[in-house]
């Protein structure tokens, strides 16, 4: 069930309703009606993976008291590390197992030797990199005692599987969400009025921004034999906007959702595209996973505690985990080596917590040292995308050759120059709006509220006829597959 489908449109209100207006007298009731709503939206995927979801939340829910209850080291390390090994399990068989293999083939045949690898002919099941992640964080935080172990089934499963969360995040802590499911909710009209604000913006930025540059970047990318290196350059800027618009659009639908049950998620972007570096890129790009590899990888390896070396090397490791996290690729790989090489002079010279506060903070317009850092940042960050959306590491630098070409200096020239026109003008709108509402949670989560109604209700019902009419065929979610 995609949030930009007539499904979840019908879902939604009909579990509001039943949330506030028929369970609202008892806690209880209210948790077991998400849990349940939860396990449908998931089936509405595939129902058969369903059981997985089940399967690895009653793994960790009975390892977590099981390490909680024991005294004895040897017990707590055995469920620990049970847990931690079959959540892993799972995951590389799913996710990594084929292309282990056919890495191993191919590494192999360049020695002379031919083997045809047994593959895994099965979905990857959609989520199991985000519903997987609550687990383990949940886990090691009550083996480090952290944290108390659960004993409420019910509470610890809709913690893992929360439907707005569910299939792409944001990644959360049992510390931050676990006591908000086992708290008396009322219902906050200011809250929903915000979350219902939060939605529309993300729905904006699927169906508007992100759906309508996947058809310039795929036409692009598919195609880009046929194209000159400007036209490679604008692709890649239409893929920038789109995985941007897909997955905090996701984010702020996800976001908005839960504010409508009185629940307040994780953030999980900051306007990255306006960073000034790459440091600060990653403190406002996918917060939910940076932070999550910060606490429970980076810290542990050592994190920023011993000298210049091990900074460097906790820096890579963390990057390319990252890029490996994201897919069974080396495109995946290469993407997260290229982000451990942007961020390394800042970690060499310790100037990767310089740029902490929002870009011309309280300021209309940046000066001009602001636009040039930002201008700089971005194009790292376009440059990278480009393995992070390649099929693979040969059509990645394929299309970078031919941007480094003569042909860089053209017109672009891309088939459909009057869709080209329409977009520019909708990206632009796009990022002047997400400039003027920087210094907030979301975009226009205060935009208009000082407007008269008539002119504030107006702008709303721009952007929801903006929705109606580039929406058509319903588009998966990039984050989806991971």
């Amino acid at each position: 069930m995609l949030f930009n489908s007539i499904n979840f449109a019908i879902f939604l209100p009909l579990v509001f309703i039943l949330y506030w207006f028929v369970f609202n007298k008892s806690l209880k009731a209210q948790n077991i009606l998400l849990l349940l709503s939860s396990y449908f939206f998931y089936a509405c995927w595939d129902w058969r993976f369903l059981f997985l979801l089940i399967f690895s939340t009653m793994l960790d829910f009975f390892s977590g008291i099981k390490i909680a209850e024991s005294n004895n080291q040897t017990t707590r390390k055995f469920w620990f590390w049970l847990s931690i090994s079959i959540n892993l399990g799972f995951l590389g068989i799913f996710k990594y197992y084929n292309f282990f293999v056919e890495s191993f083939a191919e590494g192999v045949s360049e020695f002379g030797f031919h083997i045809n690898p047994l593959t895994l002919d099965v979905l990857l099941p959609v989520g199991i990199s985000f519903y997987t992640f609550h687990g383990l964080s949940y886990v090691i935080d009550i083996y480090k005692e952290r944290i108390s172990a659960e004993k409420n089934i019910v509470d610890y499963s809709v913690f893992v599987s929360f439907f707005p969360l569910l299939v792409a995040g944001p990644i959360e802590r049992a510390t931050h969400l676990l006591p908000q499911i086992q708290k008396k909710r009322v219902f906050d009209y200011a809250l929903a009025a915000d979350g219902l604000r939060q939605i529309l913006w993300g729905l904006f930025k699927k169906v508007v921004i992100a759906d309508q540059c996947a058809q310039c970047a795929n036409e692009i990318f598919d195609n880009s034999v046929q194209y000159s290196g400007s036209t490679l350059v604008l692709g890649a800027i239409f893929f920038a906007f789109q995985i941007y618009g897909d997955f905090s659009g996701y984010s702020d639908i996800a976001i908005g959702t839960a504010r409508l049950f009185g629940i307040d998620l994780l953030r999980n972007f900051a306007f990255p595209y306006f960073s000034r570096d790459i440091a600060e890129f990653w403190r406002r790009w996918h917060i939910s996973l940076s932070t999550w590899f910060r606490d429970y990888l980076y810290i542990p390896l050592g994190g920023s505690k011993g000298g210049t070396w091990m900074k460097i090397r906790n820096t890579v490791i963390i990057f390319l985990v990252s890029g490996f996290w994201h897919g069974a690729n080396w495109t995946f790989i290469v993407w997260g080596l290229l982000h451990a090489m942007y961020i390394m002079p800042s970690i060499i010279f310790r100037t990767n917590r310089k740029n902490l506060n929002i870009v011309a903070q309280g300021r209309c317009v940046p000066n001009l040292k602001e636009i040039l850092q930002m201008s700089l940042t971005f194009c790292l960050t376009v440059f990278a995308w480009i393995f992070f959306r390649a099929d693979n590491l040969k059509h990645a630098l394929n299309y970078i050759s031919e941007i480094f070409s003569s042909s860089l200096f053209s017109y672009p020239i891309y088939h459909g120059d009057d869709f080209k026109k329409i977009l520019f003008l909708l990206l632009s709108f796009f990022v002047l709006i997400e400039w003027i509402g920087r210094e907030n949670q979301f975009a226009i989560a205060k935009f208009g509220l000082k407007w008269k109604p008539i002119f504030r209700y107006l702008f709303y019902y721009m952007i929801i006829v903006a929705i109606f009419c580039f929406s058509g065929k319903e588009q998966q979610f990039i984050y989806f597959q991971f």
